[in-house]
């Protein structure tokens, strides 16, 4: 079943590179991104709301809490880093160079969570490396 939400994250985030293009053309990047954070932040938990998972709230650890502010943060820098490269470059390279993003996960999924790198995924991984360094520099 993951694998739908892993293709429903790809076209949902494909269609908020186009979507942020088109709003920040006359707007400040940073600006764009914060009015984008409101409208994540609502969307979050009217679905928190409408699951009912909201009792799971306070069953929170502190550790686990920590990697989520940790993981928001994170998130928040990365937007606002995205919203200025969008903003000054091609979309469509933009959005190639920050899935570069697969080489620091699987970096970190191999040393913390000791997570096989198969052959074959690494000749993937390699393959899209170097796609996405030929779409940066061409």
């Amino acid at each position: 079943m993951w694998i739908f939400y892993a293709i429903g994250s790809s076209f949902f985030a494909g269609i908020t590179a186009i979507l942020a293009k088109c709003g920040i053309q006359k707007t400040d990047s940073d600006v764009a991104t914060a009015i984008r954070t409101v409208v994540v932040l609502i969307f979050s938990w009217l679905m928190v709301l409408i699951t009912g998972a909201g009792s799971g709230i306070g069953k929170i650890g502190t550790r686990t809490m920590v990697f989520l502010v940790l993981s928001g943060l994170s998130t928040g820098a990365s937007w606002l880093c995205y919203y200025h490269a969008l903003q000054q470059g091609p979309a469509s390279v933009v959005v190639a160079v920050d899935k570069l993003s697969i080489l620091v996960t699987i970096a970190f999924s191999w040393t913390v969570f000791h997570e096989k790198l198969t052959k074959k995924a690494a000749l993937g991984v390699a393959c899209m490396t170097v796609g996405t360094l030929l779409l940066a520099v061409m």
